[in-house]
């Protein structure tokens, strides 16, 4: 399936501004709530935009559910988050957890994207992996916010690249991939039955 030319020019407006707003220094000049304000915000406006415009939704709805999974390798960055905090860099409940969550939840989006399951097991599969890491990226997002909230200054690194694309760009579209995901897996279980 092809990308209308509309959502991949706002695919990549949206990606370039991510960029510049990290570049720039735009993201560390505000206080921690925020920048933890715009994900919320971009987050909401995606699924705004998914159950306003057909086209969006069409698009997405028309996607494998494995390419939904497959953007969550982006989760890979817990290794990252390990290494930042080992250098002192980003504090322990939110590197240390939060990267072994993303870390597990990123490597079973491989396995289910790779694994030569039957339509009904991988149905399944998705359906378990996506409690999980929803529930993982919710607490991510949790420890973030209490950390931002507390003025705790090692969450810096969150406001500028390559880190500050997380809430700008990567997280809000995790969150969303699993919103989507849930409502997706919800209609076809509602039409096989």
């Amino acid at each position: 399936m092809t990308t209308p030319l509309p959502i991949r020019i706002g695919i990549w407006t949206w990606l370039l501004a991510a960029v510049f707003a990290g570049y720039s220094g735009a993201l560390a000049s505000l206080p921690l709530p925020a920048v933890q304000g715009i994900l919320f915000l971009l987050t909401a406006l995606l699924l705004s935009g998914y159950f306003k415009l057909g086209s969006l939704r069409a698009w997405l709805d028309g996607l494998d559910l494995r390419g939904l999974v497959l953007f969550h390798l982006t989760r890979f960055v817990g290794v990252y988050f390990l290494l930042l905090y080992e250098r002192g860099q980003l504090p322990y409940d939110f590197a240390v957890r939060g990267g072994w969550g993303d870390i597990i939840v990123a490597s079973l989006a491989l396995l289910i994207c790779v694994l030569p399951l039957g339509a009904s097991l991988r149905h399944r599969v998705i359906t378990i992996w996506n409690v999980i890491g929803f529930a993982d990226i919710l607490m991510v997002v949790v420890t973030a916010a209490r950390h931002g909230l507390a003025g705790d200054g090692q969450l810096r690194a969150l406001t500028v690249l390559p880190l500050s694309l997380l809430p700008t760009f990567i997280v809000p579209v995790i969150i969303a991939t699993h919103v989507i995901i849930f409502l997706r897996l919800k209609r076809a279980a509602v039409a096989a039955s």
